[in-house]
């Protein structure tokens, strides 16, 4: 049954501290709507959705619904981790959606710009964003972070324009129908829903039949798995590498930022942007939060950066980036402080992992952070820190283990900790900077 957001006056959100949801309990806020919200732990997504007049719980519970709610905004993983919750959803007599269904609710009708693939999108996303803004095109936005200087993953606009990171997780992207489809790349992940690569290029496959002849498909059609998703597509398609062998200048390190660069040069020329002022605006792009961020110095005179890379690929392309600022020729030392990310992926990409911490001169794992997951035993970060050998590795049992084994260590000005993963490893670059 269609969802008359007119006639909505209270919104509740389970899950709200997520980074996608997040965004909509934002853009219900920016529509005049009560927002409430439920969440298993504290964040600085919560306290940033707090500030701007969100009423939120820590704690889950079907209880904790409020009884004037006359819509329900769920998040997808409770349908796994709090099978309970979502089945008494059900017995309110009130529209609910998940967080995928309700992306669809807001771009419908909108000139939709979706972003996909397996690495890249948030950065893309934001790059995208930056353009059409500068260009004053007046876009709305949901990105997959949280947008530097603002602190916002939600940006509310007022033209056509709808541009939205397309997460591929249980296929939540068939949702939308993108007028234009950025594909930065397909690799294997996420095999905790998916079977294997074919799986998740069939999703692909999936939403790139859903763009219209008169639409866009951007993407790199020479890459093998992307050339499988958009045969025979009746979308026109756009080929990112001519924009790549050009010249583009960024503030953001890395051939991986280059080719998220190309992707949203493409998109400007696609709606008609001049190619100088889209690369002007590129060119100002300051990042995203929680990628390649700086975030400050020790007395020692080591640098602090925090960076959201938590499959392999991602891995060794930040790597290589860091590589670019910091190149090992000069003496430049990088301890990377990696929480591994779910426990499937982990043991089912353990020896990816294992190899794609070459670019460090030293890897700390914290322990696995397992979301959505239960521990069966049979993989865990001690497991890993066996399994790399082409650099120092160390595991940990705690966070706290692992912030005094930093502190004990004899950093200089040469030195450079990155804290990495889609967990909590940020709060250990918080800690040192106290």
């Amino acid at each position: 049954m269609p969802l008359d957001l007119s006639n909505i006056k209270h919104v509740h959100f389970i899950g709200i501290g997520g980074i996608g949801i997040s965004a909509i309990a934002r853009m219900m806020m920016h529509d005049g709507k009560k927002v409430s919200g439920q969440d298993m732990q504290d964040s600085e997504i919560i306290t940033e959705l707090r500030k701007v007049g969100a009423d939120i719980t820590i704690g889950q519970s079907f209880d904790n619904i409020p009884s004037d709610a006359d819509l329900i905004v769920y998040t997808i993983a409770i349908e796994n981790y709090d099978p309970e919750l979502f089945a008494r959803l059900k017995s309110r007599s009130i529209p609910i959606r998940s967080y995928p269904e309700m992306l669809h609710v807001v771009t419908e009708g909108k000139y939709t710009i979706a972003v996909a693939g397996t690495h890249g999108k948030t950065t893309t996303t934001g790059m995208i964003a930056q353009i059409l803004r500068d260009t004053h095109k007046d876009p709305t936005v949901i990105i997959g972070s949280l947008l530097i200087g603002e602190k916002s993953n939600f940006i509310a606009g007022k033209s056509e324009y709808f541009i939205v990171e397309a997460c591929e997780y249980r296929r939540s992207f068939l949702n939308i129908n993108p007028k234009v489809l950025v594909i930065t790349n397909i690799d294997a992940d996420h095999l905790d829903y998916y079977k294997d690569i074919e799986d998740i290029k069939s999703a692909f496959r999936a939403l790139a039949l859903k763009v219209p002849a008169s639409g866009y498909v951007v993407c790199n059609p020479n890459d093998e798995n992307i050339a499988d998703v958009i045969k025979n597509i009746p979308a026109t398609i756009i080929d990112v590498s001519k924009f790549l062998t050009q010249t583009i200048t960024l503030k953001i390190p890395g051939i991986h930022n280059r080719k998220n660069a190309s992707s949203s040069l493409a998109v400007a020329e696609v709606i008609g942007i001049p190619d100088t002022e889209a690369r002007s605006a590129l060119a100002q792009f300051p990042g995203t939060w929680r990628r390649f961020e700086y975030k400050g110095v020790l007395s020692s005179g080591a640098k602090v950066y925090d960076d959201y890379a938590h499959h392999p690929v991602e891995i060794e392309a930040t790597l290589e980036g860091f590589r670019e600022l910091y190149p090992r020729a000069d003496g430049w030392k990088i301890t990377i402080v990696f929480q591994p990310h779910l426990f499937s992926r982990t043991k089912l990409l353990l020896d990816e992992f294992a190899v794609s911490f070459a670019g460090a001169d030293r890897v700390l794992l914290l322990p696995i952070y397992y979301a959505r997951e239960e521990d069966d035993g049979s993989i865990s970060s001690e497991i890993l820190a066996q399994k790399i050998s082409n650099t120092e590795a160390h595991a940990f049992g705690d966070f706290q283990t692992a912030e005094s084994y930093i502190r004990s260590l004899a950093l200089d000005d040469k030195d450079i900790i990155v804290t990495m993963g889609a967990g909590e490893a940020n709060k250990i670059a918080d800690r040192l900077l106290l």
